[in-house]
């Protein structure tokens, strides 16, 4: 094989896939993002994928073994696709609250961020299929995060960025590792020797294969010299014609290029395919929801009693939000909503609006079709839709270079009355509803961050009187882009006629003072929490705090319940009866919430993030680079390492969450590294605890304050006492030294509790 075409086989040949070489038994390459769902090589509406909670929702419930089942289920979806390499999980911190991608990443913490994709890697290769773990490293927030260049100290970067990698990689052999976009300390990551060389690679012995994150590659010799493997996506790549160029400049040694050939080789041949039997993957999204959802607070209110009549409210209690914004979207055949949810409980419910998260109009909900058509309107295809939404991206299923235009109609059950119908996307447009032409026109693309403006597009809004159920029709003209991969992506929207919010509040407090429970649904929008952009605030969108305050004044048995990825804040949270995060909870989300709210099943979740009252208390918030660099100035004090130094308490601490039993901490034993535990269920009904267990060092110097050492799970009936053991790791005395890893001598207590900052048994 040449020289050319050895180049070319570790670059994509396009947005998803790597060539095949037949001649030398070689199959293509197909990689699909992740985490919490799997695409496939092609990014198509029509195309049905399992929807899981988000990651932080899987680290909030603390279990490895869930965490490993959910990868099971997720190698069983990439079978299903004919997907080889997942591109999961994303194991960077939660440096600060303000980053926008937080919700696709586990936690504040390296032991449990490592501890919860360790499991999950584990589960996903032993279903035959590879992963790649990401954003390697320090690629902890999306401010310029494609030319950012991270600066922090070797200490830093040990103990808390590369930690849960590290922990990774040891413990679970993964296949893949994913270098960021950025910078570290001035050397691009996919051109990092000394970081994927010396540490990945020299020191943790990888074997696996070191891919780019997409367009992230952009020098053929840096990355091949670095210890980059498979630079993607293509078929424009820095491998390929570059790197071959390179090589006979002299600048890069032909034994490089057979070496990543060689490594992509073995990642086909420990890929398995084959069928095998898979857990039922809805079932599983329900069980992870319920067992994520956290338990802030409550006065009793929960569980509802049997014949309790509630008031639903809240835009997000009908407008499902089950998944964080960006590349983690996947298109489930179904997600159900917390109304739907109650209702199919057969909880007595009455809904009312209130206010919503999000400015934007939704996708319409109608069953819709999308017609390809080429230039002189012959039908090259007709694809049914879940809604008004449609993406193809990359493969497409007609001819990319035969298609001209892409109509998205159907029957829309609109209300007599002005509705409201927008046109998402950019380029061409013409909307027509029951057979009126309400705009032919041109969107045009929005200023700022490319990728923003992808998972963002822009809305043209347009008021209709309509009769009633109508046949609306929108007729997108494509663009031929001279870039690659294809894209064609826009959505019919629409939102029915409705009082504005002022009078949608008053009726919402009206309905909460009739009922016995007043449920109030907020959360976060994808304008709020997504992929491409930082959060520039913890406050939730729209009036939904003033929606909140208003029903607890009418209703004191108020719960809210808090669809967000990450941290909000809570300005009523002592004026209300009970406060539940359901995270993003996946497609099963409301089947789940329906669970925990009558008792069916117990919110199992504790906090993986400390959660503060307001963004001031934050004591690290920077997330803006200046001329180019971001200096992680805190050092290794970031969540509750920074709470436990800084004047201002949290709202709700690392590890915090409540159950609907009581526990009591009976002792504590070290014998050497092991530590155990006695524990009692004092409630009257069946519980599962997470057992936490802290190092505090006596004179802890430079160090925290203390740091979670071990964690594990726990059940027991009413009145019923249980013991459980964990091992310390001696990483969790060790600290990072010009001589590598030293332990510190001292005296430690050890701590165990409802929480880091909790009242501990300690020894």
């Amino acid at each position: 094989m040449d020289l050319d075409r050895k180049a070319a086989l570790i670059g994509g040949q396009d947005m998803w896939t790597l060539p095949a070489a037949p001649e030398i038994g070689l199959p293509s390459l197909v990689t699909s993002d992740g985490p919490v769902g799997v695409r496939g090589a092609s990014w198509m509406a029509g195309d049905p994928a399992l929807a899981l909670p988000s990651s932080t929702a899987l680290a909030a419930t603390w279990d490895v073994g869930l965490a490993r089942r959910a990868g099971e289920a997720l190698a069983a979806e990439c079978r299903r696709k004919g997907v080889h390499v997942l591109l999961a999980p994303a194991v960077n911190l939660h440096r600060t609250p303000l980053g926008g991608r937080h919700f696709e990443c586990f936690s504040e913490d390296p032991l449990l961020t490592g501890e919860i994709g360790a499991a999950y890697v584990t589960g996903v290769q032993s279903g035959g299929v590879g992963v790649t773990v990401k954003h390697f490293v320090a690629n902890d927030s999306e401010t310029d995060r494609m030319t950012v260049d991270v600066r922090v100290d070797e200490r830093t970067l040990r103990e808390l960025y590369l930690a849960p990698f590290e922990l990774v990689v040891r413990r679970a052999a993964p296949w893949g590792v994913m270098a960021a976009y950025n910078r570290v300390n001035g050397v691009p990551m996919c051109e990092h020797a000394e970081l994927i060389e010396g540490v990945l690679r020299g020191e943790w012995g990888f074997d696996g294969v070191v891919m780019s994150d997409w367009t992230a590659a952009r020098d053929a010799a840096g990355c091949a010299l670095g210890g980059l493997d498979l630079a993607m996506p293509g078929p424009a790549s820095v491998y390929g014609e570059p790197l071959a160029a390179a090589v006979r400049a002299g600048r890069v040694p032909e034994e490089l290029v057979d070496l990543k050939l060689a490594r992509r080789r073995t990642l086909h041949a420990r890929v398995d395919l084959s069928e095998r039997p898979a857990e039922d993957g809805a079932a599983l999204a329900r069980e992870i929801a319920a067992r994520s959802f956290t338990l802030l607070t409550n006065d009793g209110v929960l569980p509802l009693a049997p014949a309790a009549r509630v008031a639903l409210i809240g835009g997000l209690a009908a407008d499902a939000r089950i998944m964080g914004g960006g590349s983690t979207l996947v298109f489930p055949d179904h997600a159900v909503s917390p109304l739907e949810g109650l209702r199919a409980a057969g909880v007595d419910v009455v809904f009312s609006r209130g206010a919503d998260a999000s400015v934007r109009v939704a996708p319409a909900a109608m069953a819709a079709t999308a017609t390809a058509r080429d230039a002189t309107g012959r039908v090259l295809g007709e694809f049914p839709l879940r809604d008004g939404s449609f993406l193809w991206l990359d493969v497409l299923p007609v001819p990319y270079e035969e298609l001209h235009t892409v109509e998205i109609s159907g029957v829309l059950d609109a209300a007599p009355g002005w509705n409201t119908l927008a046109v998402e996307g950019t380029g061409r447009f013409t909307l027509e509803a029951d057979g009126q032409t309400l705009f032919d026109g041109v969107v045009g693309p929005p200023d700022g961050d490319p990728m923003a403006a992808f998972f963002l597009p822009p809305q043209h809004e347009v008021l209709a009187d309509l009769p009633g159920p109508v046949v609306v029709s929108l007729v997108h003209t494509v663009r031929h882009l001279p870039v690659s991969p294809p894209f064609v992506g826009f959505a019919l929207c629409h939102r029915g006629p409705r009082p504005t919010t002022g009078r949608m509040i008053s009726e919402a407090v009206a309905a909460a003072a009739e009922a016995d429970v007043a449920v109030v649904v907020v959360g976060t929008s994808k304008e709020v929490e997504s992929e491409g952009f930082d959060r520039t605030s913890l406050r939730l969108p729209g009036r939904q705090d003033e929606l909140v305050a208003k029903v607890a004044a009418a209703n004191p048995r108020t719960v809210v319940v808090v669809n967000a990825g990450s941290p909000v804040e809570m300005p009523w949270r002592d004026e209300v009866a009970a406060i539940l995060l359901t995270w993003f909870p996946g497609q099963e989300g409301g089947h789940a919430l329906a669970d925990v709210l009558t008792g069916a099943a117990e919110p199992g979740g504790r906090l993986p993030t400390t959660w503060p009252a307001t963004l001031d208390d934050c004591p690290v918030t920077n997330v803006t680079p200046a001329d180019g660099v971001l200096t992680y100035d805190e050092g290794r004090f970031i969540g509750y390492r920074a709470w436990d130094r800084h004047d201002t308490a949290p709202a709700f601490p690392f590890g915090h969450g409540l159950g609907y039993t009581t526990w009591s901490y009976d002792g504590i034993a070290v014998d050497g590294m092991t530590v155990t535990v006695t524990l009692t269920n004092t409630g009257d009904r069946p519980g599962r605890e997470v057992v936490q267990v802290y190092l505090a060092p006596e004179d802890p110097g430079d160090r925290p304050a203390r740091w979670l050492a071990a964690f594990t799970t726990c059940e027991a009936g009413p009145g019923e006492t249980v013991s459980v053991t964990v091992e310390i790791p001696r990483r969790a005395v060790e600290v990072w030294t010009e001589h590598g890893w030293q332990a510190v001598p001292g005296a430690y207590r050890v701590l165990s509790g409802l929480s880091v900052s909790a009242d501990s048994i300690a020894i």
